[in-house]
Parts: C-alpha cells; sequence; structure tokens
C-alpha cells in the first residue's frame, strides 16, 4: 500500500525530495508519517501529515529544514528535506495509520519498504 522513493546519496547542504505512494486513503489511513533509522538506532519520528485537513507535524530535529507535503490527486505524500548533514544518512520510511499524528512507530499500521539516503561531509 506505500511504496517510498528518491532517496539517493548528497553532500552536505544538499537537498532530496522524497515520495510516498499510497494506494489510496480510508480512515485507517488518515495519516501519513515518515521515519527514519540510522545504522545502529531505532526508528525515529520525522513527521507526519493528515489528508483530511493538511495537518502537519514535525520532530524537533529538522528545525524548518524538512517539509512534508500531499498531493491528494496523486495519493501521494511528499517529504522535502533541505540543508541536508551527515546525521541525516538513514533508511526513510513512511507509514500510514488513523487520525492522529503519533511519534511513534507503534500507532502505525502500515509501511513502506524504505528508501536509503546517504549524506556526505
Amino acid at each position: 500500500q506505500l511504496q517510498a522513493s528518491g532517496g539517493g546519496s548528497v553532500q552536505a547542504g544538499g537537498s532530496l525530495r522524497l515520495s510516498c505512494a499510497t494506494s489510496g486513503r480510508t480512515f485507517s489511513t488518515d495519516v501519513v508519517a515518515w521515519f527514519r533509522q540510522a545504522p545502529g538506532k531505532g526508528r525515529e519520528f520525522v513527521g507526519a501529515i493528515r489528508w483530511s485537513d493538511y495537518s502537519t507535524s514535525y520532530a524537533n530535529f529538522p528545525k524548518g529544514r524538512f517539509t512534508i507535503s500531499s498531493d491528494n490527486a496523486k495519493n501521494t505524500v511528499y517529504l522535502q528535506m533541505n540543508s541536508l548533514q551527515p546525521d541525516d544518512t538513514a533508511v526513510y520510511y513512511c507509514a500510514a495509520g488513523p487520525r492522529q499524528m503519533y511519534n511513534s512507530a507503534l500507532y502505525y499500521e502500515f509501511w513502506g519498504q524504505g528508501t536509503e539516503v546517504t549524506v556526505s561531509s
């Protein structure tokens, strides 16, 4: 139901836009979230968007560098990442869940396969 794409290798200061293509929106998938997992670390909440009202929520660490948006006609959610730093290196996952924008992976039932982002200094 979810497919993440757009990862790659960039130098510090560069930008990437990740896409999460979904099979459609239901009550159970009203929220699409982005998580990331760096090598040897747990899965970390990046941010989320709710299809029904376009509201968003972000973790503290992006500090305005990341923006989540949606194209409802295409059933696709985007994660625009600017000013990337080596610490942003991780596999990025999109996930879908019901109405609340939780920052814990436990609340998201549907997951994409992940797309790898590597930022070099």
